[in-house]
């Protein structure tokens, strides 16, 4: 498959290059880079449409920002040795590291995650990603039944499997990325990791005693009364995929289905969220 590679400039950087990966994100792209100066994007080229894209910016970006859209084939053969020249060491505080093969070892913390991304989102890199991974490094994991949404190129999951869960279920809607799920956590040597397509209508099973969701805050808001539903009592659902400004009106909505808010942890303007269900025994 070939790809185009959507590079935005921003002046200044910040937030406006995190607020140009949450308007990308509902969008085919499936990658994203973080530069000094802002980020590259990737998206399928028979997807990318040059016009729709360039008014998502002028609707959002405002006078408070300057910055500069510039795009760029790539070719299938070359998307690996892209991905190979951007893809750095990701650190998770003294407790975790996320390498790919290509990597130096003598770089890792306590614990590895070896990963070749492809061209699934989910590289460690972005600020959303290492909140999950923070979390899930503190929550007791041991014999538990996991359920990641959206799962990328599977870090969570397999995170879940390392820190001891019984049972992990790896949901997302693109095919290539649950290929990508399962080739990672072959190459971490899982074997609780089921790789699934598709979205909360390909999940029957109930009872899950932790959910993990980092996609966006629309989709979070439409999925959380599943969400609840889905978690054991006392089960916990982490979040993340949203800013900062966003976590009141998740937490609002995810009370409104029976979650009880537990704690919340921030990375520059990107946020995560923990809460807790009601439900009884």
């Amino acid at each position: 498959m070939d790809y185009i590679e959507l590079s935005i400039n921003c002046e200044p950087r910040d937030p406006w290059a995190d607020i140009a990966v949450a308007l990308l994100a509902d969008l085919p792209f499936d990658s994203f880079v973080d530069t000094e100066t802002g980020i590259l994007a990737y998206i399928p080229a028979n997807e990318y449409v040059e016009s729709a894209i360039y008014a998502l910016f002028v609707e959002n970006f405002t006078s408070e920002v300057e910055y500069t859209l510039s795009e760029r084939f790539i070719e299938q053969e070359n998307w690996n040795a892209k991905w190979e020249s951007d893809f750095e060491p990701v650190h998770v505080g003294d407790e975790l590291s996320i390498l790919a093969p290509f990597h130096d070892k003598s770089l890792a913390k306590k614990r590895v995650i070896e990963i070749m991304p492809k061209m699934s989102f989910g590289t460690g890199h972005h600020q959303t990603t290492r909140l999950m991974c923070s979390f899930l490094l503190e929550e007791g994991v041991h014999g538990k039944k996991v359920l990641d949404m959206g799962t990328g190129t599977g870090i969570l999951a397999i995170l879940a499997e390392q820190l001891g869960a019984d049972s992990i279920l790896a949901v997302d809607i693109e095919d290539w990325s649950v290929e990508n799920t399962i080739e990672n956590a072959e190459r971490n040597a899982c074997t609780k990791i089921e790789g699934r397509c598709g979205d909360l209508d390909s999940i029957s099973e109930n009872e899950f005693d932790i959910i993990l969701a980092n996609i966006n805050r629309n989709t979070l808001l439409r999925h959380l009364p599943s969400y609840s539903d889905k978690l054991k009592p006392n089960g916990i659902l982490f979040l993340s995929g949203f800013f900062n400004s966003d976590a009141e009106d998740l937490k609002q909505a995810a009370g409104e289905v029976g979650l009880t808010f537990i704690s919340q942890k921030s990375e520059e303007n990107w946020c995560a969220l923990k809460f807790e269900s009601r439900k009884k025994d």
